[in-house]
């Protein structure tokens, strides 16, 4: 409990200096409740935290809806750190008039602060806590369904910033949404791995004295053959792949190895994929 608040701390400190040293001095706009908030500011001078904390109460009761209380009350724990850090002065005072440095800095920015948001079991409220009801329920990758709610609030966001400011705001977000999904996918994947040996005994020994977890032999028939032998399944990390395949090869060279990429896991010491 201690690690996630202190992860999601860090996280929204980052996405306040996106906010307040790119985005806002700039003129860039956001997605979700975030582009509300600097719309509210830049029509209305409303101040940011005060949009962010009032607009994310009301999508915190959509997500005691759908989502786990666990992930809920995290989510209120950033929103506060977020309203807390915007209200602080700026941090970076970075200006410049290529508009596009900006925009590229902050979906780079916006993009970690989630991912380290989301790795300590928080969202940022707004379009996340819709975007984890996406990924919960329709599989949906979180950067790629956020984008998709974003792009509702920053395309009509024209109106206030003006069209290139708009435009810059949909790369800013298309940047953040990359960054996300790649962090997440790099971070967070699993890989798994099946293995087909006439030394399945050894291996599988080596594997488990290595690995230290479980692994899974599922009886498999040839069809060409008809012969009937253990194939070893195992669920593990990239660096786990980097121990297995040598492990495999040094025990049987003419073993079968295949690698594939898992979408989505869940079980005891393993953390589902966002």
């Amino acid at each position: 409990m201690l690690r996630n608040d202190l992860q999601i701390i860090v996280g929204a400190l980052v996405y306040a200096i996106a906010i307040n040293d790119f985005l806002i001095p700039h003129q860039i706009g956001e997605g979700g409740v975030t582009g509300l908030t600097t719309i509210g500011y830049y029509a209305l001078n409303i101040p940011p935290a005060v949009t962010n904390f009032v607009l994310n109460g009301i999508l915190m009761l959509v997500g005691f809806r759908f989502l786990d209380k666990k992930t809920i009350w995290y989510s209120l724990w950033a929103v506060a750190w977020i309203s807390i850090f915007l209200k602080l002065p700026r941090l970076l005072n970075y200006h410049t008039s290529q508009t596009i440095i900006p925009a590229i800095a902050g979906g780079v920015l916006m993009g970690i602060s989630m991912w380290i948001i989301f790795r300590g079991e928080g969202t940022i409220a707004g379009s996340t806590i819709l975007a984890k009801i996406m990924n919960r329920y329709f599989g949906m990758k979180n950067g790629s369904a956020m984008l998709m709610f974003d792009l509702c609030v920053a395309i009509p966001s024209v109106l206030v910033i003006g069209f290139q400011n708009m435009i810059l705001t949909v790369i800013e977000l298309y940047i953040s949404a990359v960054v996300l999904n790649g962090l997440l996918s790099r971070f967070g994947a699993r890989k798994a791995v099946t293995i087909l040996s006439n030394q399945t005994d050894e291996i599988t020994s080596e594997l488990s004295s290595q690995l230290h977890q479980g692994i899974t032999l599922i009886s498999a028939k040839g069809y060409y053959h008809q012969e009937i032998r253990p194939m070893i399944y195992v669920i593990c990390t990239d660096k786990q792949v980097a121990q297995i395949v040598p492990l495999v090869s040094s025990v049987d060279p003419d073993a079968f190895v295949v690698v594939e990429n898992v979408h989505s896991v869940k079980g005891e010491a393993l953390e589902k994929i966002l």
